[in-house]
């Protein structure tokens, strides 16, 4: 059996407890050498063989994996997060079921729900907002053209920006161009949930230069809306003049 492991945020201990387990009798573990915590590999067993995919193409991890589940062994493919979100996890599932291969996936903890909790902020808010866009910048990679930044800013819901670090200025004037006013609160979360993250609060108009005060060019999330603001409305589900199915609303 091969496993897509989710490693989490970055805090060893924020990996799935099904996770750890598989990674600490694993025989084989390919890591995203470029953004999960080594820590993690910690708790294999000293027998166990380790990958770096950062150094590796797709054809290489597979030429890892595929002859090792072969040979019986126990594979973790480790990923970053959870490998729903930027984890070019389904080329390498698609190549298995042409192989006839079993494998199995493990979610894990995404990096933009660590960058909330570094924010100590709640993404929906009623009447501020009840959508998350989880979205990135194109760079040497493209995105399709109806998931342009000024496109998806003018719903005005909240933004959690992947892989755009290091174009802080490029996506501040798009943002403005999609409609969000300068003022509008953002958080920069340097590696959530890692020993070294760095938290930085801003706003649409001033995120290049805070970026840059901060020494931030990569490896961070961009969060953009009014949920950092002050104003919301209560939830209705505790309000005690709201019936649900559970509770009867005080008179």
């Amino acid at each position: 059996m091969i496993y897509f492991v989710g490693a989490g945020s970055g805090a060893p201990d924020l990996i799935t407890v099904r996770g750890a387990r598989l990674l600490e009798r694993a025989d084989v573990v390919v890591y995203a050498g470029s953004l999960v915590n080594p820590a993690l590999l910690e708790t294999c067993k000293a027998a166990c063989k380790i990958y770096n995919s950062a150094q590796m193409t797709l054809e290489e991890v597979m030429d890892v994996m595929i002859p090792a589940e072969q040979a019986g062994q126990c594979v973790v493919r480790l990923h970053t997060g959870d490998p729903c979100v930027y984890g070019a996890h389904r080329e390498q599932m698609d190549i298995l079921d042409a192989h006839g291969i079993a494998y199995e996936v493990v979610p894990g903890v995404s990096s933009f729900c660590g960058a909330a909790a570094a924010l100590k902020a709640e993404y929906t808010l009623p009447e501020v907002s009840q959508t998350v866009i989880l979205t990135r910048m194109e760079g040497r990679t493209p995105v399709p053209e109806k998931e342009k930044i000024e496109l998806l800013a003018a719903h005005g819901a909240t933004m959690v920006i992947f892989l755009s670090a290091g174009q802080m200025e490029k996506l501040s004037e798009r943002l403005q161009a999609g409609g969000y006013a300068p003022d509008t609160p953002v958080g920069i979360v340097y590696k959530a949930t890692w020993p070294e993250e760095k938290v930085v609060r801003t706003t649409v108009g001033q995120m290049a230069q805070a970026a840059q005060e901060y020494g931030i060019t990569k490896t961070a999330l961009i969060t953009v809306g009014n949920f950092l603001g002050s104003t919301y409305e209560r939830s209705k589900l505790y309000d005690p003049t709201f019936t649900t199915e559970f509770r009867e609303a005080s008179k």
